[in-house]
């Protein structure tokens, strides 16, 4: 039979199945079809994972929300047994994953299937997909621009529907840069409900969760109730919610107030369309009935960069060198980027002292932002300051010090204080640029209500419906 996989969201494809009128062979057949019909133009797979998956497609599979569904999987962070995971990185590309990560394995118990694995930039840091280890991952609405990152491969794959959700993770804001980019719902939870094991406790000190972009805002509900909650042990844990999140999509989050921000916080302009996209949301949300002012952030963010790119430095210095024992060896000439070899180098140089130093100034700058955003229910900024750049933009060839505070450090302003805040914040589909880019809508709830934006995005979803919208290429 004939699947129009673009119809459905991921909850709808199981139900397909849970009612019998498709196969799970027939949806990764379908799915399959499809990258090889897109992929080679906007370059969004890396790893072809297929006869495992027509294997797994044939045997019983657990009985879960997913059961039968075709998985994405971003090439970052989360292991999944057998497969590669090289971090778009010349120094991994022969690295298999030993075992499953705890996220792999709540998974595969909700019914996925592991098709492919997608682009990401080398060990993700960057807000764009092009490692040197693969093709350049392009913007399905116009493929001359970048579908963001580091998840940018899966944003790009989602949104060109070859399938409806694919995973992602987001340190400092690349779950929710590539929903902006992609037109696509990405959501960064609140500090301590995901779980990073059995490889890290505490990466990027409690900056880096676990997720997915999705089509629909019930598929990253559902996704969140699968997925993501941490383990006994974990450094930042929360309980697993009493209400499932699926069950508050549709609920009435009652007469909000919303604070408004459209002034970045390190002074420079944001980009009019994004700005609108912003403005144009809050206006939405009052004619909604929730009341909406404007305010600003109050913290320095460019003194929060500094602070923050040292702390990436050492920690990616440690990641690297964590590997040496599992690779056999330290990298080799060339098998680092330029950006990431300064990172480790820079790293190797930092005091202990130091780094402790700066882990309670990130912190403690994380009060300060989550302060800014405690009078209000929610908080509306833009998700990005710029609409997609073109691929290339962001040159990872360039010195250190050029690329992370000319390029990257500017576009992150609104979703990085949020990785350090720990508060909730989720990427809604809601603006597309005269030129037919998406430009995404960051809305930020008080630590641990992630429940609310459920609810918020739920009802801006049906007020404003986005899932027909398709890109210039697509499958």
């Amino acid at each position: 039979m004939s699947i129009e996989l673009e119809q459905y969201d991921a909850l709808g494809l199981a139900d397909l199945v849970r009612r019998k009128e498709v196969k799970p062979i027939e949806l990764v057949e379908a799915a399959i079809e499809r990258i090889e019909r897109v992929n080679p133009e906007l370059n969004c797979v890396m790893f072809k994972n297929y006869d495992a998956a027509r294997a797994t497609a044939e045997q019983p599979l657990p009985d879960g929300p997913f059961t039968g569904v075709p998985l994405l999987l971003k090439d970052l962070l989360t292991a999944y047994q057998g497969l590669p995971l090289t971090g778009g990185c010349r120094y991994l590309q022969d690295f298999i994953a030993p075992v499953d990560s705890v996220i792999a394995e709540r998974i595969a118990e909700g019914g996925f299937i592991r098709l492919a694995k997608t682009v990401t930039p080398e060990m993700g840091y960057c807000v764009a997909s092009e490692p040197p280890l693969y093709p350049p991952g392009r913007n399905p609405w116009n493929p001359d621009h970048t579908p963001g990152g580091s998840s940018g491969g899966s944003g790009a794959a989602v949104a060109a529907r070859i399938l409806p959700l694919a995973t992602a993770n987001d340190g400092g804001g690349s779950t929710r840069i590539p929903a902006s980019n992609n037109g696509l719902v990405g959501l960064k939870q609140s500090r301590g409900r995901t779980t990073t094991a059995p490889f890290y406790g505490d990466l990027w000190y409690g900056c880096v969760v676990e997720g997915c972009v999705s089509l629909s805002v019930r598929d990253q509900a559902a996704y969140h109730d699968l997925t993501q909650y941490s383990v006994p042990g974990d450094a930042n844990a929360h309980a697993r919610p009493e209400t499932p999140f699926l069950d508050e999509v549709g609920k009435d989050p009652g007469r909000l107030k919303i604070g408004l921000i459209t002034k970045a916080a390190n002074g420079r302009t944001v980009h009019p369309e994004c700005a609108a996209a912003a403005n144009n949301a809050a206006k939405l949300c009052a004619s909604m009935g929730h009341d909406v002012e404007e305010v600003e952030y109050s913290f320095d963010f460019d003194a929060l960069g500094e602070v923050f790119s040292r702390i990436a430095c050492a920690a990616t210095a440690a990641g690297i060198h964590s590997l040496e024992p599992v690779m056999g060896r330290p990298p080799g000439e060339g098998e680092l980027g330029n950006v990431i070899r300064e990172m480790v180098e820079r790293g190797d140089r930092m005091s202990a002292p130091a780094l402790a130093q700066d882990i309670e100034t990130m912190h403690m700058a994380g009060w300060t932002i989550a302060g800014d955003c405690a009078p209000y229910d929610v908080v509306i900024t833009p998700t990005m300051p710029n609409p997609p750049h073109r691929v290339g933009y962001y040159d990872m060839s360039l010195p250190f010090e050029k690329y992370n505070h000319e390029l990257l450090m500017p576009e992150v302003v609104f979703t990085l204080p949020h990785n350090v805040s720990g508060l909730p914040a989720i990427s809604l589909p809601l603006h597309w640029s005269a030129d037919g880019l998406p430009c995404g809508v960051q809305f930020i709830a008080n630590h641990a209500n992630d429940a609310l934006l459920f609810r918020l995005a739920a009802r801006l979803e049906e007020a404003q419906p986005w899932f027909e919208r398709l890109p210039s290429v697509h499958a």
